[in-house]
């Protein structure tokens, strides 16, 4: 059984503050578990229950093992479904990728639903695009919601926080910028170039005006039948997944 206290101590790590505090962050679910064990990151603790330990001895085996009852797991989760596994993982600070480089670069402006930029995660690392940069005001990395949502590939994509405009500035003197805009020019137009640069805006503003002054090309996903009644916009996350696949799933 895991203490009264120890549950006490683990939850406070759904706050950001105890988080950064304790440069700390939860992972819940034996996928995203068993991809964080294969991962850079530091691992310090595990918690589990008998029942999954005996299931799977191989994957905890020389870890720091907590075997608690699944009340215990449930009072801390954050998942509708408690987990029969979660860890407690170090943070790591990524370095920022030099402005010309040669892959592919997410950029995302003020997102600030931690599914949403989950979702992009799972998916930019779908697309095999290494790392995201976030403005310093977007929703945060290690925020539980996000590394859920990542279903795993929080592990495989570098996301940092820099403020946008600087970067662009400089960036956009050798590569293509990319940005998501109701009134862009359709996006199948567009054909990849290397080192692409793709900015998605906030879930209801979408880009600001200080970041789209470095925007070099406007893109916009049309609908089919633009005079039919319909959604006014697409999900952030639905948005850039589209995006992605036209510019870099080729």
């Amino acid at each position: 059984m895991i203490s009264k206290q120890r549950i006490s101590d683990i939850r406070k790590l759904h706050q950001k503050k105890y988080r950064d505090a304790e440069g700390l962050f939860i992972v819940e679910g034996r996928k995203s578990v068993e991809m964080l064990l294969s991962s850079a990151f530091v691992v310090e603790e595990i918690l589990t229950t008998e029942d999954f330990l005996a299931h799977y001895p191989d994957l905890l085996s020389r870890r720091a093992v907590t075997v608690g009852s699944p009340a215990d797991l449930e009072r801390i989760s954050v998942m509708s479904t408690p987990p029969e596994v979660l860890a407690i993982a170090r943070q790591k600070r990524p370095t920022p990728p030099a402005p010309a480089g040669n892959q592919p670069l997410l950029i995302l402006d003020r997102i600030s639903d931690p599914g949403n930029l989950g979702t992009i995660i799972r998916t930019a690392d779908w697309f095999h695009i290494p790392h995201i940069i976030c403005s310093p005001d977007s929703v945060e990395f290690y925020n539980p919601k996000t590394i859920q949502a990542t279903m795993g590939s929080f592990c495989f994509v570098e996301v940092s926080y820099l403020p946008l405009v600087p970067f662009l500035q400089e960036a956009s003197r050798t590569h293509r910028v990319l940005g998501t805009f109701m009134d862009g020019q359709p996006l199948a137009t567009f054909a990849p170039q290397s080192g692409d640069i793709l900015v998605i805006g906030n879930e209801a503003n979408g880009i600001t005006p200080e970041v789209a002054a470095h925007v070099t090309d406007r893109v916009s996903i049309p609908k089919v039948d633009p005079a039919r009644p319909s959604a006014e916009s697409l999900n952030a996350a639905i948005a850039a997944g589209i995006t992605m696949n036209q510019l870099f799933g080729r």
